[in-house]
């Protein structure tokens, strides 16, 4: 799981909520948080093996789409090996973690394992974050036509350089003056949260209202493309919006509880004793909301790839051998010789409109084909008689 509690606990000095939910049934919580992380990272790589017999799209190099999609997952994998690990240590070495819970200059080892495995989690989810933003940010932006191979330098220098700087900083923060003498109280703790969960709430936030405007540019171009508007372009559509549908769902569904987690803690931590008798109640929702924390974060990597591409199914194919197109034969059978248009020379064909419309059918083909690549649960009728997919 990713929490801000797991930085928070590496402090001799932690607050009272934060010890309160880090040992309610440690062995419990460590081993449902190894069993969801493993069973998440093994479908995550289940389902990006290629398989056999997997029907391959052909799509435009200019995507970065898919290799925003792959470095999403590639978060997700890394953040569970991260969990596993953490957890499996604090399992195996139970000695080893209780040094944790006392000021001891002599052996940094156990803080410094406590501080880098949360770091290390709270990072990597973080990027994933970051990666999110940065899909539906490109996807307005393939819609748009202003996405391109330099877009993809961009998301790296902002996905990555955010999340280490946030991550870095909310930690300096958290364990100033030094990791044995943190400084207690809620105040001083509340940058380390801020910086935490800024990422999770701007994709909360932000990536509904891009998808919803990606769509409605969507709906525009499919209808402006021969000015009709045919039964297979709104299949098409409607696939694309329960796509971004399906995304914010996963997310909303592994995440929000830990909005309320931390809501819960924070109540608590205002008040002068949490062990009273009338918080009962919110303290077992704290308990309840923290084993499921342990569950639905690592899950995330496997529910995003169902979201992305569908179940791939268990076949994999490991030769990585270039697959046939069946389409390609079918439309070139069909259509004919000019099924595949040749690179459009921009500056002989100036003043030449019918050029210029097959030029901006081809753009806008590209776009279509970059936001639905990748995803296998669709209809073949649809890919194979819309003429979005027959020009390649």
């Amino acid at each position: 799981m990713a929490s801000p509690r797991l930085e928070t606990y590496c402090c001799p000095n932690r607050d009272a909520a934060t010890q309160l939910v880090m040992s309610f049934q440690p062995e419990v919580f460590c081993g449902v948080c190894i069993g969801s992380a493993s069973v998440s990272v093994l479908l995550t790589v289940l389902q990006l093996l290629p398989k056999k017999g997997q029907i391959l799209r052909k799509m435009p190099k200019a995507s970065s789409s898919s290799t925003i999609l792959l470095l999403i997952s590639v978060c997700d994998i890394l953040g569970g090996l991260g969990v596993i690990f953490r957890s499996g240590v604090w399992l195996g070495f139970p000695g080893f973690i209780a040094n944790i819970s006392v000021a001891n200059v002599t052996d940094m080892w156990p803080s410094a394992f406590c501080v880098g495995s949360a770091m290390w989690i709270q990072l990597l989810y973080s990027a994933g974050f970051w990666w999110l933003f940065c899909y539906a940010v490109d996807s307005y932006l393939v819609v748009r036509r202003s996405a391109g191979l330099s877009t993809i330098v961009l998301y790296h220098m902002m996905a990555w350089g955010l999340a280490v700087l946030l991550c870095v900083e909310g930690v300096a923060l958290l364990y100033y003056p030094s990791l044995s003498s943190c400084e207690k109280g809620l105040e001083h703790a509340i940058p380390h949260y801020i910086t935490t969960y800024a990422p999770l709430l701007l994709v909360l936030v932000v990536n509904p209202i891009l998808f919803r405007r990606t769509v409605s540019a969507v709906a525009s171009l499919l209808k402006g493309r021969q000015g009709i508007y045919t039964e297979n372009e709104r299949r098409l559509g409607t696939e694309i919006q329960m796509r971004f549908f399906k995304i914010m769902l996963v997310f909303i569904v592994c995440w929000s509880s830990n909005i309320v987690n931390e809501s819960l803690l924070f109540y608590l931590e205002m008040q002068p004793d949490i062990n009273e008798m009338p918080l009962k109640n919110i303290r077992s929702a704290a308990l309840i909301t923290w084993i499921i924390m342990g569950i639905l974060n690592p899950m995330q990597g496997f529910l995003f790839t169902l979201a992305f591409y569908g179940w791939t199914g268990c076949r994999v194919d490991l030769k990585w051998q270039k697959r046939e197109i069946p389409w390609e034969s079918m439309s070139s059978s069909t259509v004919g010789e000019n099924a595949y248009p040749s690179p459009v020379n921009y500056q002989t064909n100036l003043h030449d409109p019918k050029k210029l419309s097959t030029t901006d059918s081809q753009q806008t083909d590209e776009a279509i084909s970059m936001l639905s690549e990748g995803n296998t649960s669709g209809d073949d009728r649809i890919t194979r008689s819309s003429p979005i997919y027959q020009g390649w």
